[in-house]
C-alpha cells in the first residue's frame, strides 16, 4: 500500500525519462524504453515492473480478468545496470502515486544489494520476493534448493533478446575469444520457459551452443510471479 510522501521530504532527483506511451509493444522497445500506463481511473492498482516481465504480466492480467490493474514498465536493460534500478523505481512511484489507490513493484532484489527493498519499505510499496526473476520463475523455495552456481539462466524474454543483453554488452560480437573468460566457470545454460514454444526452445539451445554450454530446458510457467500477482489482485 502506498503512503503519501511527507511535505518535508526533499523532492527526488530526476531519474530515467518516463516510458513512452502508446506504440507497438516490441521486445526492443521494452528493452530500451519500457512503457507508460494509461490515464488511470480512481481506485485502480498500478504495477511498476521490469520491461522483461511485461508480456508475462499482461498474459496473466488477460487470463484472469484483472481489469482493475494497470501496468507500467521500466526499461528492461536496467537488468544490466542494477545500480540504477532503485532510483528508477523510486522515481516511478513518485510519478504515479497520486493517481492510484495502490502501487506494487514487480522487481525482486535484482542485484541491488537490498537497496530496492529498503526504498520500497520507505515508500510503503510491496515488491516481489526473491533475489531475481530466475528465482521467482522457478519458485523461490525450489530455486534455493537447487543451488546451481555453475548454471547460466535465460527466460523467454532473454532468449529473444540474447544479443542485446548478453552477446553485445560483453563484446562477444567483436571479441569472441572472450567467451571462455566470461563463461569458463559455467557448465550449463538453463532455459526457464514461461511458454511452450518449440521455436523459442531452439533459439535457447542455439544460445547455449554459442556460449559453449550444455543445454537444459525447464518449463517453469510463471512461478511465484503468478502467485504474487494473484494475491495482490485480490486485495
Amino acid at each position: 500500500m502506498v503512503r503519501r510522501r511527507s511535505k518535508d521530504r526533499p523532492a527526488r532527483r530526476p531519474g530515467l525519462p518516463p516510458p513512452a506511451p502508446g506504440g507497438a509493444l516490441t521486445d526492443s522497445r521494452l528493452t530500451e524504453e519500457g512503457f507508460a500506463p494509461p490515464v488511470a481511473a480512481p481506485g485502480r492498482i498500478l504495477l511498476i515492473a521490469c520491461g522483461a516481465l511485461a508480456r508475462e504480466i499482461l498474459a496473466l492480467r488477460q487470463a484472469n480478468g484483472w481489469d482493475h490493474i494497470d501496468l507500467t514498465c521500466l526499461p528492461a536493460i536496467l537488468h544490466n545496470h542494477p545500480d540504477r534500478i532503485t532510483e528508477a523505481v523510486e522515481t516511478a512511484v513518485d510519478a504515479h502515486r497520486a493517481r492510484y489507490r495502490t502501487i506494487y513493484v514487480v522487481y525482486a532484489d535484482c542485484g541491488t544489494g537490498g537497496r530496492l527493498a529498503a526504498a520500497c519499505a520507505r515508500l510503503g510499496v510491496e515488491m516481489v520476493a526473491g533475489p531475481h526473476c530466475y528465482s521467482f520463475f522457478e519458485g523461490n523455495a525450489r530455486f534455493a534448493a537447487e543451488d546451481e552456481p555453475t548454471a547460466f539462466y535465460l527466460t523467454d524474454f532473454l532468449v529473444r533478446q540474447f544479443d542485446a543483453f548478453v552477446w553485445r554488452p560483453l563484446q562477444l560480437d567483436r571479441h569472441p575469444e572472450l567467451r571462455d573468460l566470461y563463461f569458463g566457470n559455467y557448465t550449463k545454460l538453463v532455459y526457464q520457459a514461461q511458454t511452450e514454444d518449440a521455436a523459442l526452445t531452439e533459439r535457447a539451445r542455439a544460445c547455449a551452443d554459442r556460449l559453449g554450454l550444455n543445454f537444459e530446458r525447464r518449463s517453469t510457467g510463471y512461478g511465484d510471479l503468478e502467485t504474487t500477482l494473484r494475491d495482490w489482485a485480490g486485495r
